[in-house]
């Protein structure tokens, strides 16, 4: 025992130190920028902690986090590695078994293991704002150092498997009403820890083993919760051990704690846990670019051209991100059109509790403006053009605005398709001009593509990188190509979607197929979401320089002979009425005709061969893409596809997807369907080596 008290700061790591404060002893964190629960500072804790219960003095032991917030989760760092001791559970055990009572003070996001750390504390204490959470389950595993044992005993089964099989974090006033912490308290950390660690002492908060508490049986709650797993996330592992691993809170404290053990090993062996951690780093690596190390160019004020479903989209994320916009169109009658539509988005943003009526107004009053000449445009620091995809058309609006924008401006065109060095080329200042693709809808969906042409300034690219930031969307970089990353690979697999319905699948067969694979909606529900008339000009623009050897099947294009685009004309592959959607009968007989026109007799499909050739035929144009440096990394395409295009979150993406497969199964598969067409089943270059070599696109994501 230490006789005398120590004064002053003592340090146990570059993360964790101490001080004696009359009879309490405080324990820092300060691992920027987050606090995580690394190695270093579980080893600070668990170290600081025994140094203060050899100290005479101590009686109580209070533990904050410097910084914007109390530890925030795991070290990402440490991902995928050996656990390091002290690992989490061995030290959340150690806290809650000291007989030093332990507070913990709680602000900014205490996520994971940060709260799985506050709960085997005594008690917890947490200041105005703080958002607690245990997210485990968005990366396939479930909360591992003992989060399922303690929150039921807490705060009742019912309310653990919300969090827990749901991820999303909480307020404090919602955690405090649950009985998850035991106060909110306003101040700094450190004097919130001090006055916490005095009340703990003087019996006005409780001191309490959360292990030591019972959980209250509720076979209600867990029977609900399974059968609503069931209907809404039927292919995911992880959520229903999430409910087992609550269950087992009704068990003695350390039955329990080797129950999810045992639980917490079985999902992280499962592949949907190397998706999902997969696609958790594809959002930080696209990040990575040559460009990276160039400085943004100030952008302050947006002018968007175009008030259309796209250009209202783009205006909406822009001002929701509070930035001014100058919406341009035509005419007045656009223009009504486009504030309609940005009011009715921020109308839906204030519904969803994303918005408060009060900004509604403002933004409306005082953000937006509008005009029918391009020359308001004159001032903006960047320009977003976002009208129909014609050439001509883009080519005339950026000749007109390389007269009317101020030098230094960045050009932007919000094509889906169309060649941005072309678009460059009609203006003097190919150097301003980028692609900035968003996606439908554009203040919702995550994903920007910044299409990087080849004169564009390595400056402009880093602004389009740092705009996507601010609209807090994930931006991907690519070169030039049509379709560039996302809708090329599309076009690609969609032909073969396209020819085993003209060889006997029908749309819906091939749509339930997929959604079995773990899409929201199967690709002729897609194409009739997004209106079948834009793919059908497409087709017409690329018809001149369509190969001879291509097959051509031409049954979208009947359809929209007909004047049926999908859903906004209330047919197409199917029918959209109050009823819902169906299979649409007409449709099946124009499939019935070309087949007939073609001499094709129809042959059965099933599921996991539908599957097996759409998969394939996205991985072969993804590694050709690849193999043009179109994409830098096999991750960006994961990216686009798990933020743009609804690939299932849990199967990594495609080119994860395609290591799972194996390049050696995947060249098999080319191989044999191209004894059918020889012409669109070639085996990459790129693939066939991995395949000799036993590589694997992973091994390549490191580019930056």
């Amino acid at each position: 025992m230490h006789p005398e008290p120590l004064t002053g700061e003592t340090s146990i790591n570059d993360a964790v130190s101490f001080e004696l404060t009359g009879a309490a002893g405080l324990i820092a964190i300060d691992n920027p920028p987050v606090n995580a629960a690394s190695h270093a500072v579980r080893t600070g804790i668990r170290q600081a902690v025994e140094a203060l219960q050899d100290m005479s003095a101590v009686k109580v032991i209070a533990i904050y986090g410097k910084g914007r917030t109390f530890i925030a989760g795991a070290d990402i760092r440490e991902f995928g590695k050996p656990p390091l001791d002290p690992w989490l559970p061995e030290l959340c055990n150690f806290l809650e078994a000291s007989d030093t009572p332990i507070v913990c003070v709680l602000h900014g996001t205490t996520l994971g293991g940060g709260l799985e750390v506050a709960l085997a504390c005594h008690a917890r204490v947490a200041l105005k704002g703080t958002r607690v959470g245990l997210p485990e389950v968005t990366l396939g595993i479930l909360p591992g150092a003992g989060g399922t044992q303690r929150v039921p005993r807490l705060a009742g089964i019912r309310t653990a498997l919300d969090m827990i099989t749901g991820g999303k974090p909480v307020s404090a006033e919602d955690a405090l009403a649950s009985g998850l912490i035991d106060r909110i308290s306003e101040g700094d950390p450190r004097a919130v820890a001090l006055q916490s660690a005095q009340d703990l002492l003087d019996g006005t908060l409780p001191n309490r083993r959360t292990g030591a508490l019972d959980t209250e049986p509720d076979p209600t709650a867990l029977d609900e919760m399974r059968k609503k797993l069931a209907r809404t996330q039927p292919l995911l592992f992880s959520p229903q051990k999430c409910v087992d691993a609550v269950a087992a809170s009704s068990l003695p404290v350390t039955e329990g704690m080797k129950e999810e053990r045992r639980l917490y090993e079985e999902c992280m062996a499962s592949p949907q846990r190397a998706g999902l951690i997969h696609a958790f780093f594809s959002e930080r690596a696209v990040s990575k670019i040559p460009e990276a190390s160039a400085t943004p160019r100030a952008i302050d004020a947006i002018g968007v051209i175009g008030g259309g479903t796209m250009g209202s989209g783009i205006a909406t994320a822009l001002l929701l991100a509070g930035l001014p916009v100058t919406l341009t169109e035509r005419d007045q009658a656009g223009l009504d059109r486009g504030i309609a539509t940005i009011t009715g988005n921020l109308d839906g943003a204030v519904k969803r509790g994303k918005l408060t009526a009060g900004a509604r107004n403002d933004i409306l009053s005082s953000k937006l403006k509008t005009s029918t000449d391009l020359g308001a445009l004159s001032e903006v620091d960047l320009v977003i053009e976002a009208v129909f995809e014609e050439m001509s058309v883009k080519r005339e609006i950026f000749e007109m605005l390389d007269k009317v924008c101020r030098k230094g401006a960045v050009l932007a065109s919000n094509t889906s398709y169309l060649d941005i060095n072309d678009i460059a080329a009609i203006t003097s200042r190919p150097a301003d001009v980028i692609g900035l693709h968003f996606f439908s809808p554009a203040h919702i969906m995550r994903l920007l593509e910044v299409v990087v042409a080849d004169k564009t300034a390595d400056d402009v690219v880093a602004t389009g990188f740092a705009l996507a930031k601010r609209l807090k969307k994930i931006a991907v970089r690519s070169g030039v190509c049509d379709g560039f990353i996302g809708n090329r690979i599309m076009t690609f697999y969609k032909k073969a979607a396209d020819y085993m319905m003209m060889d006997g699948a029908s749309p819906e067969e091939i749509d339930t197929a997929m959604r079995g694979f773990g899409f929201a909606m199967g690709p002729y529900q897609v194409a009739d979401l997004a209106g079948l008339d834009i793919s059908w000009a497409a087709n017409k623009r690329r018809a001149a320089t369509r190969p001879a050897e291509e097959r051509y099947i031409p049954i979208a294009d009947r359809l929209c002979e007909n004047g049926w685009f999908g859903r906004k004309t209330g047919q197409g592959f199917y029918i959209y009425d109050d009823t819902g959607s169906r299979p649409n009968p007409e449709a099946l007989a124009i499939i019935d005709a070309e087949r007939d026109k073609a001499g094709i007799a129809p042959r059965a499909f099933s599921a996991e061969e539908i599957v097996s050739r759409f998969m394939t035929a996205m991985i072969l144009e993804g590694s050709r893409v690849l193999e043009e440096g179109i994409a830098l990394r096999p991750i960006d395409i994961d990216a686009v596809f798990l933020n743009g295009y609804g690939f299932p979150r849990f199967r990594g993406g495609p080119m994860h997807t395609a290591d799972v497969i194996g390049a050696a199964e995947l060249v098999r598969r080319i191989e044999d369907y191209a004894r059918e067409d020889a012409w669109y089943w070639q085996v990459p270059a790129l693939l066939r080596q991995m395949a000799e070599n036993g590589g694997s696109f992973a091994e390549t994501n490191d580019r930056g």
